[in-house]
């Protein structure tokens, strides 16, 4: 098992880590940053608590199988890249909507589709994580 330090700090340091993954996700459609440094933020900050609480304990603070968030972030990409055709654009042309979001600023495609990436990689790091983590047992 892991030091009380460790265990201790995990919480707070994976909730700074997902706060910060949010930041990087929503800047990431204008500024550099984006849905895969968020992603491996996420799960970054997923790990930290894997290593201090065991497998068992972060499949339950997921609560959902790291596949389902893969999958949904494959579906979060696809209707970014379908919206374009049904707007009479090309596929993944970046849409707007009319009005601003506050603290988010006009939601896009762009936007979903990095929404999409940021769940497709911090699903697929932390599932190959806890699957090693898991192994170890």
């Amino acid at each position: 098992m892991s030091s009380l330090i460790l265990r201790t700090t995990s919480r707070y340091l994976m909730v700074v880590l997902l706060v910060f993954s949010v930041f990087i996700l929503l800047r990431g459609h204008d500024e550099p940053g984006g849905g895969f440094i968020g992603g491996l933020l996420t799960a970054g900050g997923l790990v930290i608590y894997l290593l201090a609480h065991g497998p068992a304990a972060a499949r339950r603070l997921i609560r959902f199988d790291p596949r389902a968030f893969i999958g949904l972030g494959m579906l979060c990409a696809l209707a970014a890249a379908l919206a374009g055709p049904l707007a009479g654009q090309p596929v993944l042309a970046g849409l707007w909507g009319e009005h601003p979001v506050p603290g988010i600023g006009k939601v896009s495609t762009v936007l979903l589709f990095d929404l999409g990436v940021h769940l497709v990689v911090a699903g697929s790091v932390f599932l190959v994580l806890i699957t090693l983590a898991e192994g170890e047992d």
